[in-house]
């Protein structure tokens, strides 16, 4: 491995770290299918009323972190909530990929680049631009990442069959949503960025470093395309988030 001015680019190919998921986690017998759900409220919901169980039970110096599993469909789902930030959700797909999940869907808000794009418009993931740290720890440098063009066909397949509106696009993902200024808003939306959140590239790098299959669906949340940031209410729209999960739950079978 070289060194260079910026670490953050030098890319180390070796395939084993030192704290390696699957040499220190054991695996257990876990639904294939796997739901990643950044609605805190959506997911107690969810428990609540389906009875979830739980079957891994994590604790970082954070709190505890949770894989739960239901029966839907007739067939057994796990879902989880990643927390919010591209280190700590790609550990928690590490994780959840070393204790046995297979397939993954994710559902999460996100902030537009474009007011035309509505609160609650809908937008499965197509590619990243990487603008944070931790995808860089798991494929070699770029500017931008691809998401997996079969599942991102499967996800926009199965909305256009249930007459649901939606865009394929780019999202810029980000470590500092207090440092989008409107000079770098302005520059991402140039580059084709739609939306902006801060966990797509780094899960996008992590499935791709395991080879486990991921896809994601965004949600038109607050704007930031004008001169001051509008929040538009975006988190009190607990209808599309509600079912935005469980669209999520009945694409990540058909993976």
């Amino acid at each position: 491995m070289q060194t260079n001015t910026f670490p953050i680019i030098e890319f180390d190919p070796t395939r084993e770290a030192i704290i390696e998921p699957s040499r220190n986690i054991d695996p257990i017998d876990a639904p294939e299918c796997c739901v990643i759900c950044f609605f805190q409220d959506v997911l107690e919901q969810v428990i609540s009323e389906n009875n979830a169980k739980v079957i891994v039970d994590i604790n970082w110096e954070d709190g505890p972190h949770r894989l739960y599993e239901i029966e839907h469909a007739g067939n057994r789902l796990a879902f989880f909530h990643p927390g919010v930030g591209s280190p700590i959700a790609a550990g928690m797909l590490e994780e959840m990929i070393a204790y046995g999940c297979k397939k993954f869907i994710a559902c999460g808000g996100a902030g537009v680049l474009d007011k035309e794009l509505t609160v609650g418009h809908l937008m499965v993931v197509k590619s990243a631009l990487r603008d944070e740290g931790t995808s860089y720890h798991y494929l070699p440098p770029s500017r931008e990442i691809n998401a997996d063009p079969l599942v991102v066909s499967l996800i926009s397949s199965v909305l256009a069959e249930r007459g649901l509106p939606f865009i394929t696009g780019k999202t810029w993902t980000t470590d500092a949503p207090y440092r989008e200024t409107r000079a770098r808003m302005l520059k991402r939306r140039e580059e084709g960025c739609l939306m902006v959140e801060m966990e797509s590239s780094a899960l996008i790098a992590v499935s791709k470093f395991r080879g486990a299959p991921f896809g994601q669906i965004l949600y038109g949340g607050d704007d930031l395309s004008g001169d001051e940031w509008d929040h538009r209410g975006w988190t009190s729209r607990k209808d599309v988030r509600r079912q935005l999960f469980w669209l999520c739950a009945d694409i990540a079978q058909q993976l």
